[in-house]
């Protein structure tokens, strides 16, 4: 039943978050955007690894200018897509510093020689499809993003972003590759 209902679960979530109208998901994104801001993880933090949001998810490109704004230095994901990894890469601006990624989401231009130093962000913004009550995700089916979790210290706070109809009561079948998040915050 595992996988077939993992694939069935990631579909209807997804179809949720294409569906949702545009101005319900900003005035929620804000909502969730307020808790990161609040969050002892996030005004810790110096640098901050963030997504760029797609496909309906909750709205990062707000969160990364006000993050910014206050002084976080913002590094995002380049996707190596024949390695299936990501590396986290700095930017200092939206407008000029990226471009379309491999799975058309928008990723910093910078090449892979200039990557982030140090080695790891303060704190990771994680994208998923669904989380369950455990924190464990539902991610797009690939694993870049617990390839690249699990090779961070495990002290590093990592927080999941979701609208309250992508969190589930349990996820199915949690393979040993699988990297729960610290936590999730949700409107």
């Amino acid at each position: 039943m595992g996988n077939n209902f993992k694939e069935s679960l990631r579909k209807r979530l997804l179809e949720l978050l294409r569906t949702q109208k545009e101005d319900v998901r900003l005035k929620k994104s804000k909502l969730i955007a307020d808790k990161l801001f609040k969050a002892p993880e996030f005004i810790r933090a110096q640098v901050v690894m963030f997504y760029f949001s797609f496909d309906g998810e909750v709205d990062t490109l707000s969160m990364i200018k006000e993050a910014q704004k206050v002084g976080k230095k913002v590094v995002l994901p380049i996707t190596i897509k024949n390695e299936k990894k990501i590396i986290p890469s700095p930017i200092d601006s939206i407008e000029k510093d990226l471009t379309t990624g491999p799975y058309g989401i928008q990723e910093p231009k910078t090449s892979i020689k200039q990557r982030f130093t140090p080695a790891h962000p303060d704190l990771v913004i994680v994208p998923g499809v669904g989380f369950d009550q455990n924190n464990n995700r539902l991610g797009r089916g690939e694993g870049y993003y617990d390839r690249f979790l699990n090779t961070l210290p495990e002290s590093t706070p990592t927080i999941g972003l979701a609208f309250d109809f992508q969190i589930v009561s349990c996820l199915p079948v949690i393979e040993k590759h699988d990297v729960p998040v610290s936590c999730v915050l949700t409107n």
